[in-house]
């Protein structure tokens, strides 16, 4: 779902603003965002973000929706139709006194999956189009339902961006390509009294039961799976670089086996008193060899690292309860 608004994007690519440090997003803008993820599922889908960035904080106010032309799950690819709807919605939307001004857009993922070249070139097109404000907000219903709210800000750093302006498919470090914002959740006053009187107020409810589940296996089992399947496709991108060093060998040894016979040659000609030949190939006779793209792989580290933080972080909190669980075991 690229930016598609380009009077809007050329009136705000003029207006150089400070980076922002950090995402505040309303209760309301994360509970559509929620639902709409939610009621989706198995399908991963995405939507647009509303709101203003001021003072180094990007406030995230509203938040909509788009149509998914893709059936797959990818949420990400829109159509001419999602464009137009996308446009109508923000239009609506000014006329009832909402703010319509596209900060960025959301998308859910599944278990921490979320470092695809679709992703990229949508966020790449929104902060290149738009504003280097723009952010994407990652949610994930699955780890949400374990009882943690996953609600991830990202945008591509300064340095990715240039690179890829130009076009340059040079290393840089998978860390340097996505910057995480903290985010920040807001709530006006009176749900914030509502929530404190559900809670801490006299008969409150505890609604903290989901940190005494021990059946943790399985999300554990779907990261290792999904990690070992990210592994092989890290070793897949190695053998593509393989083929292309191999490549680049024989061309070499090629290379060097024309320039001796040019040179053995040239000594014959010179014994029989001719005009020795060139001894530089002609321009298409040995054509630079083009190096397969390094984002693939770099994105794929990335998403490896994720899982293993994803694991650690699990693994860490569920041995915490096994422990504590054996230990009231032992006790009765």
């Amino acid at each position: 779902m690229a930016w598609s608004g380009q009077g809007a994007a050329e009136a705000l690519k003029n207006t150089k603003a400070k980076l922002v440090s950090e995402v505040c997003i309303d209760g309301l803008a994360v509970l559509q965002m929620v639902k709409h993820c939610n009621e989706s599922l198995p399908v991963m889908v995405a939507g647009s973000l509303l709101g203003l960035d001021k003072e180094g904080t990007l406030e995230i106010t509203h938040s909509f929706p788009c149509p998914s032309e893709n059936p797959e799950g990818e949420g990400a690819n829109e159509g001419i139709d999602g464009q137009e709807f996308q446009m109508e919605m923000m239009k609506m939307l000014r006329e009832v006194n909402v703010d319509n001004n596209c900060v960025g857009w959301y998308q859910s993922m599944y278990l921490g999956s979320f470092y695809t070249n679709t992703l990229i070139e949508n966020q790449f097109s929104y902060q290149d189009n738009l504003s280097d404000n723009s952010v994407v907000i990652l949610y994930d219903p699955i780890q949400t339902s374990n009882g943690t709210l996953t609600l991830k800000a990202f945008r591509l750093t300064q340095a990715f961006m240039e690179r890829n302006r130009r076009g340059d498919n040079g290393f840089i470090r998978p860390s340097e390509i996505l910057e995480e914002l903290p985010v920040r959740i807001r709530n006006p006053g009176l749900l914030n009294a509502l929530v404190y009187d559900v809670t801490q107020g006299p008969g409150g409810a505890d609604c903290t039961f989901d940190r005494l589940d021990l059946g943790g296996r399985p999300y554990l089992e779907k990261n290792l799976e999904f990690l070992c399947a990210w592994v092989d496709d890290l070793a897949a991108e190695h053998q593509k670089f393989q083929q292309h060093a191999r490549a680049v060998a024989k061309q070499r040894q090629e290379r060097l086996r024309w320039l001796a016979r040019r040179r053995h040659e040239n000594e014959e000609r010179r014994l029989d008193g001719e005009p020795p030949l060139p001894e530089r190939p002609d321009p298409g006779m040995f054509r630079a060899q083009g190096g397969p793209p390094r984002l693939e792989s770099l994105l794929i580290a990335n998403q490896i690292n994720t899982y293993c933080a994803q694991v650690n972080r699990f693994t860490g909190a569920a041995y915490s309860k096994l422990y504590l669980a054996g230990s009231l075991h032992k006790d009765t």
